[in-house]
Order: structure tokens, then sequence, then C-alpha cells
């Protein structure tokens, strides 16, 4: 790969953050990499796995002289690091971000941005529940989506420069409206990780009930939803916060659904039972098909007779 920015400036150094380190290293798309984070521990690990090339706990220093600048922090704190950032920005430099509600995050963003500089949010659709610099490794965006919510009167070179740079990741790009984004988002990310907060919390509340069985004996279906349970609750609070109108409307609709299969449960309706689940059932199967997962044996987890 050639170095397509002269430094880039990585605001929040968590999963995300570091996982684009790694890999802009890897791929050498910069000359110099400045990771910025508040809380020094996290700035002292991220320099332990040599994440950068320069480290600051100040985000205005961090884009000194950066000429793209990605931000990933919880949607929340947007604002925060827009306006910190905005008096160091030179001209002409790509600042985008990666969080998981765009119509909130442009609101914070853009009334700080400057004429001469370039705000194009953006949203990569990977991750994993782990967070922290330690949580990041090459090789996370390969063959994932990333979606930009161009804001009016976006440069197209810029925008074509950014593409670039997600593309060269490994990533496929889209383009949508943030309002849109919003929506599609609450049902296929937001809403699954709300239900599965609700579902392990209502199995710890059951603990008591069961005298530990719930989690002693958990099945794959559970132990699937810990999984999105275990995901950051600085973040997923924030997303529920910002995203409130598209997921309220999500669960509206969710709440309608599972009514209509409670129904059908109670009065013995199998015909209706079994639609429901043939329907879903293609619709895993479409995923696979798109190379969004794999087919494998267990989602082709590890398991101890594989390491022997």
């Amino acid at each position: 790969m050639s170095v397509l920015f002269d430094r880039i400036a990585l605001i929040g150094i968590g999963l995300i953050g570091s996982s684009l380190a790694h890999d802009i290293r890897r791929l050498g798309l910069t000359k110099e990499i400045v990771v910025a984070t508040r809380s020094a521990d996290t700035l002292k690990r991220a320099e332990e796995l040599g994440l950068g090339d320069r480290y600051t706990t100040s985000s205005a220093e961090a884009v000194k002289h950066a000429d793209l600048i990605i931000v990933s922090v919880p949607v929340g704190a947007s604002e925060s690091v827009a306006k910190e950032i905005a008096g160091n920005l030179q001209p002409g430099a790509i600042v985008t971000d990666v969080g998981s509600t765009k119509a909130s995050v442009i609101a914070q963003m853009q009334p700080h941005m400057p004429e001469n500089v370039h705000f194009i949010p953006g949203h990569p659709l990977a991750g994993t529940e782990k967070s922290g610099p330690d949580a990041g490794f090459p090789g996370l965006f390969e063959g994932r989506w990333c979606i930009f919510t161009p804001v009016a009167g976006t440069d197209e070179t810029a925008l074509k420069r950014l593409r670039g740079f997600w593309e060269a990741l490994g990533s496929k790009v889209d383009e949508m409206d943030a309002e849109h984004h919003d929506k599609v988002l609450a049902i296929v990310s937001h809403l699954p990780h709300i239900i599965a907060y609700n579902i392990v919390g209502t199995a710890d509340d059951l603990e008591t009930v069961t005298e530990s069985e719930v989690i002693k004996y958990s099945a794959s279906g559970f132990r699937d939803f810990t999984r999105l349970a275990a995901s950051d609750p600085t973040m997923w609070r924030d997303v529920c916060l910002h995203n409130r109108d598209a997921i309220l409307e999500m669960l509206a609709r969710f709440s309608e659904d599972l009514a209509y299969l409670q129904r059908a449960i109670r009065w013995g309706e199998g015909d209706k039972i079994f639609e429901l689940f043939t329907r879903t059932r293609a619709i895993r199967r479409s995923i696979v098909q798109a190379g969004q997962d794999v087919d494998a044996p267990d989602f082709g987890r590890p398991h101890a007779l594989d390491k022997k």
C-alpha cells in the first residue's frame, strides 16, 4: 500500500482505534500515527503496545498538522472532542468518526468544524465485545461495511480520499442519509444489544430461583446473548440516549411481533410458529451468503478438542 495521509490522529484508542492503528501501521498508510486519549493509563498501555508514533492526553495537541483525524470515542463525548480540536485543525484536514449513531454525532460536531476542513461522519460495522487498547487486532475491518453519512456540501475529493482509506483496510463503503442510517442500525445492531442486555439481566435476577443453574447449564443461545451483553456499557448507554427515537420505534415494533408469537404459542398455532421460524432461518442463510458470517459448526468457535 502507498501512503495515503502524512499524519493520522487517532482520538480514542479502544477496540476500533487500536484496530485502526494496527492496520494503518501494517499497510503503511501514513508516515506518522498520533494517539490521543484522556486516560494516562490507557495512553501508557497504547505506547507499550506500539500503537502510535507519538502519544498525548490532549486531543487538541494530537490533531496539529494531521491531515486525517479519526474520532473513536463514545458518541456522547463527540461534542466535547469537536470543541477541543477545532482550533488546531489544519486547512484541508479530513475529520471523521466511527460512531454508531450519526444524526446525533453530526448535531454535536458539525457546528464546531471550521469551514476549511472536511467533516465526513462514518461508521465501520465491525467490532467485538472487547474494549480497550488490548482489544484491537489487524484485519478487523476486512470484508466489513463502512457507512458514510456525508453532510450537505461535502467535498467530493475529500470523500474519495476517505473512501480510499477504508477500502485499503479491506472495507466495503456505502453512503446513506444520517437518519436512515440510524433507523437501519437500530434494528440490526442497537436492538439486538438491548435485548441481550435485558435477557442476561433477567437471567441474573433468576439466579436465586434456579439455584445458579442458569449460569451452570448455559446453552449456546444464552451464551451468545452474553457475548453481546459484555460490550462496553459506556458506549451502549450513549447509543441508547443518542439514537433514542429510532430505538424506541424499533422496540415498539419488536414488542408487537413478540406479542404475536406469544399468542401463537398460547393458542397452539404451530403453523404460524413454523412460518416465522422458517422465514428467519432464511435470513440467517442470506447473511452467510453475503459474507457477513461463517457457516461453520458452532459459528467457527474453537474448542478444547480442536487444540489437541
